[in-house]
């Protein structure tokens, strides 16, 4: 299987009635927003229709659209944005009462926000509530094994608010929730996840695109396990951006080789209508999305693809 590079969304647009796209990757890298990309997002919008942002960040909508916007993503690039933080918390809220450990960085506490829940410590745990590591800049999931090893020996359920094993920071990967999650479940425990590639958030999205049962809608993402994975199950055609978290893995970076492409997806046994290496409307409409900007995030998070 051989899949094809194409020279923009414009190639693809006439043949859908929506999308649904990545977020992380694809329209920023956690420093700033990709101009070409948001701008291909906004074009399909005023010639097509709907975009949902779907993105596995462990926190609720309303802290990622403000995000997004101290970024510098128009607000006129999607119509609306599903997060695995809030399609996660459902699950946390059907069970009132529950004494929750909290595995993640503070920032992601707005995730408990209306919970009827208990956040206390390790000790006191009913639920592992896992949004990402404490320190993602100098930790590894071996940092937590014994932690972890704990838990599980005590039966405890780890629901995890970012299935992302690591994502692109600037020029840096770092881990995420789901890297936690993975070792839990290697150490034996039982985990629930809800953000991609898992159903979930994929029934939620194409809700909030408002189109009728049987439209065409696109999935656009930059990871295999998540994006693509996640297309494939929710029967959906996907356009992929080869420039994000495996950029390395396909060769020179802004030239990568289509065999090298084709290999990751016959493995993975994955599909995709077309690639390019960062998502723009056309390649004369401006083809690199990558933008020229050093620093640390504004905002930063430990998901969000």
């Amino acid at each position: 299987m051989r899949v094809r590079e194409i020279d923009g969304l414009a190639a693809l647009a006439a043949d859908y009635d929506g999308i649904l796209c990545d977020v992380w990757g694809v329209v920023h890298n956690g420093v700033a927003s990709f101009a070409a990309a948001t701008d291909a997002l906004s074009r399909f919008r005023r010639a097509r229709g709907p975009v949902v942002l779907v993105t596995n960040a462990p926190r609720p909508s309303g802290p990622v659209i403000e995000q997004l916007r101290s970024l510098g993503v128009p607000d006129e690039a999607y119509d609306r944005i599903v997060t695995s933080g809030d399609v996660t918390r459902r699950f946390v809220a059907a069970r009132p009462g529950t004494k929750v450990f909290h595995l993640g960085h503070p920032r992601d506490l707005p995730f408990y926000e209306g919970l009827p829940v208990e956040l206390v410590g390790e000790d006191e745990a009913e639920l592992v509530s896992c949004t990402g590591l404490f320190d993602d800049y100098t930790e590894t999931p071996e940092d937590y094994r014994e932690m972890l090893g704990r838990f599980v020996a005590r039966g405890l359920v780890m629901v995890c608010a970012n299935p992302d094993i690591v994502v692109e920071r600037g020029d840096t990967l770092v881990y995420c929730a789901g890297a936690l999650a993975r070792l839990y479940d290697e150490l034996g425990g039982e985990t629930v996840l809800a953000g991609k590639p898992h159903p979930p958030i994929y029934r939620t999205a194409l809700e909030l695109t408002g189109l009728p049962p049987g439209a065409r809608v696109l999935a656009i993402g930059d990871a295999l396990g998540t994006d693509a994975r996640g297309a494939r199950n929710a029967g959906l055609d996907l356009l992929f951006v080869s420039g994000g978290i495996h950029e390395a893995d396909f060769g020179p970076p802004g030239a990568p080789d289509p065999e090298r492409i084709a290999m990751h997806f016959r493995a993975e046994g994955l599909e995709a209508v077309g690639y390019m290496p960062h998502l723009a409307w056309s390649r004369s409409a401006g083809g690199n999305a990558k933008p020229d900007v050093a620093g640390e995030a504004l905002v930063t998070r430990t998901g969000g693809r």
